[in-house]
């Protein structure tokens, strides 16, 4: 990785909702936080060894609330059974369009098959099509074209069978 993809990064996580970002690639590392207490100090203690939390810029008054990244889980307070929320499996820019001169993929009010591709998320040059999970109609989506996602984010909200 060169420098100018590391300003790139720079920018994009300042200027995005992330509000930790760690990224390896074969020997080299890269760890940004925005938050009072990283998720690095969180693992580190929790093996037992002492580490001193990062200073934020003051205008962050985000908490991190440390989740298991392994398990995808919907938070069952904003959604009720009949709605089915598509959650992002990585962090990257999600495109709600297959081109920017085409047509959206699915907006509020559409109905979507399960398997049916909603959007895109691009993830290191890689692009990875997000599908439904089950067949509805799309009651909201949460997300603006290229957005920045986390791991775990709500993109879209579908009424079940619908």
């Amino acid at each position: 990785m060169d420098i100018n993809e590391v300003k790139d990064l720079l920018v994009q996580f300042d200027q995005s909702s992330l509000t930790e970002f760690d990224l390896k690639e074969g020997s080299f590392e890269l760890y940004m936080n925005k938050n009072q207490t990283s998720l690095k100090d969180v693992r580190t203690s929790e093996q037992g060894v002492q580490s001193s939390p990062v200073q934020p810029p003051e205008q962050v008054t985000e908490t991190l609330v440390p989740v298991q990244a392994s398990v995808p889980v919907a938070e069952k307070t904003t959604a009720p059974d009949s709605v089915e929320e598509i959650l992002s499996p990585l962090v990257g820019v999600v495109y709600l369009q297959p081109a920017p001169d085409k047509p959206i993929f699915k907006q509020v009010g559409d109905k979507v098959k399960k398997g049916e591709v909603v959007c895109i998320i691009e993830a290191m040059k890689l692009m990875n099509e997000i599908t439904a999970a089950v067949d509805g109609t799309i009651t909201e989506v949460l997300v603006e074209n290229e957005d920045v996602v986390e791991y775990n984010q709500p993109i879209f909200r579908i009424a079940k069978g619908e």
